[in-house]
């Protein structure tokens, strides 16, 4: 089907239907600019990527006098924040602050309880409490008796035993591959205790399946997409996390690192086009309005970031990491990934409206755009509220037994950091759209009345449908 066939309207120069005539079905477009770029023949991208509506030289100019800074910028801050070595510290052996080995249940046995004295202790024959209960039924129950040999590590080849009573969550089976804890220091019947099941294989079975999905259905843009995952993880792990364990402000590192795995991953994604960095500048101004309205309510809620065992490890192993900063890094990066669907989305939605009717203004393609981007924000901010209410359904299930009320679970810093973290990230959300929608606006309309749009070289549209005059202008 043809261009012509979609629109209901005629293009107002002659020389536009010349165009379109003579080419293709999408050689029209050769006076708009191109398709997202790439090196090959504009209409290759045209197809499946969508066109590119038309940005002049100088707009392009505009976009690269703020862009360019601000890459400068965060290369700048990767180069003085980078991290040297994380102090080194003596391990705690308490929670992931501990060694560990991998190892497989070699055999398992059924034993009485009492034999191998399960229950902890005597019991004290009070079955009123629910530990009394507990203790009476791991004492009268049966046991299994497992057999475990360490598989790594300067002690492989070795075994030991564990016992597994009746009413532990966790039930260990022969053949089974699990993750031991060494602690040097204690007995040497003692040394290692079985902490955690292997999963390795069924989560690497399950990246494998997400990523042949990616690819099957993105094709080019799906392996694009998993190469800038992959660089997101790699600024995360040799960038962000170990920076924060020097001693760096977490919020600087989290702005730096954003900016770094954004830039990546939307021009990595999408193109390097005038479209992209619209997309850029919307993500950019939203980050920042999180930033400061998570700074904000942060210290005015008086959260320290410090709730849970592991932020207290972290806190006790690190006492120079500012834990509310750390909080605030968190809401920053975990707002990111929501951020680029949203501004991306409406980018391209306004660049589609334009194409379908180049004579809107920016008004108009505004009030369409913003339209469009009610419908997205509405489904995103519930998501997003759900994804954290499901992240923390086991603490809300805790307060539903307590029977406490909603004003109670809501002030508990447990939830409140949960509920600063969904409404800054939700509000920035909101906002990115209509921000994003007015710059793309602003710059996709900027042209049609420009001189570059009616010039008279507007004869020469048929050289230009080739490759070349698509990558020219964007």
């Amino acid at each position: 089907m043809t261009r012509m066939e979609q629109y209901p309207y005629q293009p107002p120069e002659p020389h536009h239907r010349d165009g379109a005539s003579r080419g293709t079905g999408h050689g029209h477009r050769a006076h708009e600019g191109g398709g997202d770029g790439g090196p090959g023949p504009g209409h290759s991208h045209g197809h499946s990527h969508g066109p590119a509506a038309p940005v002049s030289q100088h707009l392009r100019k505009v976009i690269a006098a703020i862009l360019v800074p601000f890459t400068a910028a965060v290369l700048v801050g990767l180069v003085v924040l980078w991290p040297g070595q994380a102090p080194s510290h003596k391990r705690t052996g308490v929670g992931f602050d501990r060694q560990t080995q991998q190892a497989t249940v070699t055999r398992v046995v059924e034993v009485s309880c009492k034999s191998v004295n399960a229950s902890g202790g005597p019991s004290t024959g009070d079955t009123s409490t629910a530990e009394g209960t507990s203790a009476q039924q791991r004492g009268d129950g049966t046991c299994k008796k497992a057999t475990v040999q360490v598989d790594t590590g300067k002690d492989k080849g070795r075994t030991f035993t564990e016992i597994v009573q009746p009413d532990q969550t966790r039930q260990l089976h022969q053949g089974e591959k699990v993750v031991v804890a060494y602690e040097p220091s204690a007995p040497k019947e003692l040394q290692y205790a079985v902490t955690d099941v292997n999963r390795q294989f069924p989560m690497a079975l399950l990246a494998g399946i997400f990523a042949v999905a990616v690819v099957l259905v993105g094709r080019l843009r799906g392996v694009m997409a998993l190469v800038a995952l992959a660089v997101s993880f790699l600024v995360l792990t040799l960038f962000i996390l170990p920076a924060i364990l020097e001693g760096a402000n977490p919020l600087v590192v989290a702005v730096v690192g954003a900016s770094a795995i954004m830039l990546i991953a939307l021009y990595m994604c999408h193109g390097l086009s005038a479209r992209t960095s619209v997309a850029v500048l919307g993500t950019l101004v939203s980050l920042s309005l999180i930033g400061v309205l998570g700074s904000l309510f942060i210290g005015w809620a008086a959260l320290t970031g410090n709730t849970d065992d592991s932020t207290g490890l972290i806190h006790g192993l690190y006492p120079s990491i500012d834990m509310s900063g750390l909080l605030l890094a968190g809401v920053i990066i975990g707002s990111l990934g929501v951020l680029d669907d949203v501004t991306v989305t409406q980018t391209s939605a306004v660049w589609e409206l334009h194409e379908a009717n180049p004579s809107m203004g920016w008004r108009g393609l505004y009030r369409a755009g913003i339209r469009i981007g009610r419908d997205h924000i509405a489904s995103v901010v519930n998501t997003l509220v759900l994804a954290y209410a499901g992240a923390a359904l086991p603490l809300l299930l805790l307060f539903s037994i307590a029977q406490s009320s909603v004003g109670t679970v809501a002030n508990s810093e447990l939830v409140a950091e949960e509920i600063v973290r969904t409404l800054v990230g939700s509000i920035g959300l909101v906002a990115s759209v209509p921000v994003t929608t007015a710059l793309a606006a602003l710059v996709v309309s900027a042209d049609r009345p420009g001189p570059d749009a009616t010039a008279p070289a507007g004869a020469r549209p048929a050289p230009a449908r080739g490759g070349r005059g698509r990558r020219r202008k964007r």
